[in-house]
């Protein structure tokens, strides 16, 4: 049997494209292993699909002080270890790495023992964690055209970024039901990311008051990030994290309030969702959502506000304007080439 190992973690951007790959991979006739760290958001993810998981030590790369920086470089190395040793036992074909700190030691130990590497890069520039594996990757695939030149020529391909088909395959009325909502009343889902967004999610509760007058607000706020002072507030429902009813919230919404994560904006233009982005700014990240937000606002598929503009008026006024616009939205998104993700990546493994 042909053997595959998946890795990528630390959000859930680094493991939803993974999974989006899981079907084709079966049909294939693959038997999976995915490598992570011991208590990562990814082993929870994949813990839904029945696919053995190895947890193994990780570290991040920051690029700030932090006392950890000098303990985690240990960490890596005592996972590059323990993922060559698996690797060692397991001799899989092929490692397709979504990235994350936590791919860095499993990729290196990866292509010291001579197994071919695929890496993913979602952002419109590569992150510290791909960097560092790029040099020993037989392909890297990308989300942008404007990511290629940045790549080794002779590495790079334009694959764009696996989607979940179930995405797709939403209930609205069962998504109006879970949370309690009305089906006359437009529905706003605001999506912060898996660890949650809090400049983000302060601002939609604190325009509430105005939002609620036209619209229902569903809020996917992140761990421990549910404000219980807003548990009964009519038309208003809070999750910490969704992920088999996301399909349904999916279907249920008209508008999308999002980050600009690159995993998180091509669902949206996938499901063609009109869409504010709110992107990660530079003072607080290496500045990567907001090339993605600028790239998808340029193609007329997102309005974008940047969290330091960020207001209730603004936040309001541009929610407005989204909705009395939404089928301009529509139609640009659904004139989108969209590159068959899954099937160019099943090639470049299957050709390894």
């Amino acid at each position: 049997m042909k053997k595959i190992v998946l890795t990528g973690g630390g959000t859930a951007g680094h493991v939803t494209p993974n999974i989006a790959l899981l079907p084709s991979l079966q049909e294939a006739g693959y038997e999976i292993t995915y490598v992570g760290s011991y208590d990562g958001i990814e082993k929870r993810l994949i813990a839904d699909f029945d696919i053995p998981y190895v947890g193994i030590s990780t570290g991040k790369f920051r690029r700030y002080l932090d006392p950890k920086n000098l303990t985690d470089p240990f960490r890596v190395m005592k996972g590059f270890v323990q993922a060559k040793k698996f690797l060692k036992e397991y001799q899989p074909d092929v490692l397709f790495s979504k990235g994350g700190f936590v791919s860095v030691p499993v990729v290196r130990a990866a292509a010291s023992l001579h197994i071919p590497c695929i890496i993913h890069e979602s952002d419109m520039t590569p992150g510290l964690a791909n960097k560092l594996c790029i040099p020993v990757a037989k392909n890297v695939c990308c989300n942008f055209p404007e990511t290629l030149k940045l790549l080794p020529e002779n590495k790079a391909v334009l694959t764009g970024s696996p989607i979940r088909e179930e995405l797709s395959r939403g209930d609205r009325l069962a998504g109006l039901n879970m949370c309690g909502f009305t089906a006359n009343k437009p529905v706003i889902m605001v999506i912060g990311g898996s660890l949650g967004a809090a400049n983000v999610n302060k601002a939609v509760r604190e325009a509430l008051p105005g939002l609620l007058e036209d619209f229902q607000v569903v809020h996917l706020c992140g761990k421990d990030k549910m404000d219980n002072l807003l548990l009964t507030t009519p038309g208003y429902k809070q999750f910490e994290y969704i992920k088999a009813e996301l399909k349904d919230l999916f279907a249920m919404a008209d508008l999308v309030i999002s980050r600009a994560g690159a995993n998180a904006i091509c669902e949206l233009l996938a499901l063609k969702k009109p869409n504010i982005l709110i992107p990660l700014p530079a003072a607080s990240s290496r500045g990567d959502q907001l090339l993605n937000a600028q790239s998808f606002e340029a193609q007329g598929f997102s309005i974008v506000i940047n969290e330091d503009d960020l207001t209730t008026n603004l936040l309001i006024d541009k929610v407005h304007e989204l909705y009395f616009n939404r089928q301009t939205y529509m139609e640009t998104m659904s004139n989108s080439t969209q590159l068959d993700s899954i099937k160019t990546i099943m090639k470049l493994i299957e050709d390894i």
